[in-house]
């Protein structure tokens, strides 16, 4: 996929984000693309379904397995404004997803006070020996951004 494409994607997920900041959820998008088109769309959604694993790419993934009606995603890139942490990335690469493209970092969720286990996606891939792409540090200022926006909406909670 070329820049502009990709840039498209995360500013996708970038809005789906600011949607879950106005309802109180914490400040995490992701976005499921397949063949260019985008099949999911989730914004991380802990509080209002009182589940720690409601993470943004979790519900995505959920979402792109019903509507594929499957539980391969090989052909599908996840567009995240955050780095995957730990549980995310297992889930993806479960899924088989081919590519992970993140903006903020690990440790940007940290500073922004997230209680973050400081295990990076490429850390997970060598580790696991997963062959899931991972793209780092993509739109990250505007997707750090996001975390001051939170931190402003009065409806802030981390968990």
């Amino acid at each position: 996929m070329t820049n502009a494409t990709n840039e498209q994607f995360m500013l996708r997920a970038i809005e789906v984000t600011r949607t879950g900041i106005a309802d109180g959820q914490t400040p995490f998008g992701a976005v499921i693309v397949k063949n260019e088109r985008i099949i999911a769309e989730a914004h991380n959604n802990v509080w209002n379904q009182t589940d720690p694993t409601a993470h943004a790419e979790v519900c995505a993934i959920r979402q792109a397995c019903r509507k594929l009606d499957t539980i391969d995603l090989g052909d599908c890139v996840i567009y995240s404004t955050t780095e995957p942490c730990p549980m995310c990335f297992a889930a993806i690469h479960w899924a088989k997803i081919s590519r992970i493209v993140f903006g903020a970092t690990i440790v940007d969720a940290h500073a922004a006070g997230f209680n973050e286990l400081h295990i990076s996606n490429e850390q997970m891939k060598s580790i696991g020996r997963s062959k899931v792409d991972v793209v780092g540090n993509f739109m990250r200022q505007p997707c750090v951004e996001l975390f001051t926006e939170w931190l402003d909406s009065g409806k802030s909670k981390v968990y």
